[in-house]
């Protein structure tokens, strides 16, 4: 289970209580091996914190995103650095003990030198898992417009690669397995939520502009996904919930969609893309539909196949999106 956001920290703890208690009511709460929560450091309590644990979050995703104070009002955060720490101290005192930390690079401004703090900075706290993610910018943003306006600009792109490449270096060294292209974990940290999305395995969005996807059928027919979102304003989901209205999607994916889906996923995850699970599920080999395109791209240095699965390089890892577009099916 993940309560994702929006921002759960800004609920009261007897909101916190109100709304994992609710779901406990109709799910099997010991077969949740894991359950997380993000959180903002800027506004976790000490009663939110005591809250989530009783009700039973085992997992903490804390939104770090840089060290330095500068680089987190560029980024419009609210928190410092020491909210990090307390927020950690106190989830660990309240025995959430598997705690995430999401570090951003790339950001305007942002030096390798910094870049090389927020790491060490979030070592220090000694997490269970790190994500890190090349800033995006959001359209209709105070940082998007800054950008656009000429007042900040990005760094070029040879430094973020070698952020990149700076934090799967040093993460390594301090035990870390890069599992997926940003995401890093201590051995048996990975992180349950994020491989069930890259997997495709069925999931279930509860809440407003939550998405979900079941799978109607699989196997040699090929593979058909359902997917759903909820409406982005809540007197829309209000009416949905209460039968009157209708999701703000809910359509069903073809089976080429579903194939593409796949291999585009697990090509973002370390072990790759498993001959044996795509003919599983899609009823096809995954030589038959793209082989002649990923000995194409072997050659190029961007793939390569071990152990009966395919897999990105470190080059490869750098233009995923370039290498995805060459993969689609004519």
């Amino acid at each position: 289970m993940f309560l994702g956001g929006g921002t759960p920290s800004l609920l009261s703890p007897d909101q916190m209580i109100n709304l994992i208690g609710g779901l406990f009511s109709i799910l099997p709460a010991e077969h949740i091996m894991e359950f997380t929560t993000e959180a903002n450091p800027g506004t976790v309590t000490e009663q939110w914190i005591c809250a989530a644990a009783e009700a039973g979050i085992n997992r903490l995703s804390l939104g770090m995103q840089a060290f330095q104070p500068e680089l987190l009002n560029i980024l419009g955060r609210i928190h410092n650095y020491s909210n990090v720490e307390e927020s950690v101290k106190l989830s660990r005192r309240f025995g959430i003990n598997n705690i995430n930390l999401d570090l951003i690079f790339g950001i305007p401004g942002q030096t390798m030198k910094q870049w090389q703090e927020t790491l060490d900075a979030a070592l220090a706290l000694k997490p269970s898992h790190i994500s890190t993610y090349g800033l995006i910018p959001e359209e209709n943003t105070p940082l998007n417009e800054e950008l656009q306006s000429g007042l900040l600009s990005l760094p070029d792109p040879e430094t973020e690669r070698e952020m990149y490449d700076r934090a799967i270096s040093m993460l390594a060294k301090y035990g870390f397995r890069q599992y997926e292209i940003s995401n890093f974990a201590l051995p048996g940290f990975e992180c349950r939520h994020n491989i069930g999305y890259w997997k495709q395995i069925p999931y279930v969005g509860l809440g407003i502009s939550a998405a979900s996807m079941q799978i109607s059928q699989i196997g040699k027919k090929g593979m058909i996904c359902r997917r759903r979102a909820n409406p982005e304003n809540f007197s829309d989901y209000e009416q949905m919930i209460c039968g009157s209205g209708n999701p703000a999607e809910d359509v069903f994916v073809s089976p080429s969609e579903t194939r593409f889906e796949t291999i585009m996923l697990r090509l973002r995850m370390a072990e790759g893309v498993n001959e044996t699970e795509f003919r599983e599920m899609h009823g096809t080999s995954l030589e038959k539909t793209y082989g002649k395109k990923l000995r194409m791209l072997e050659t190029k240095g961007l793939l390569f196949h071990s152990d009966n699965s395919w897999m990105l390089t470190r080059r490869g890892l750098d233009i995923q999106n370039s290498i995805l577009v060459e993969l689609m099916e004519d």
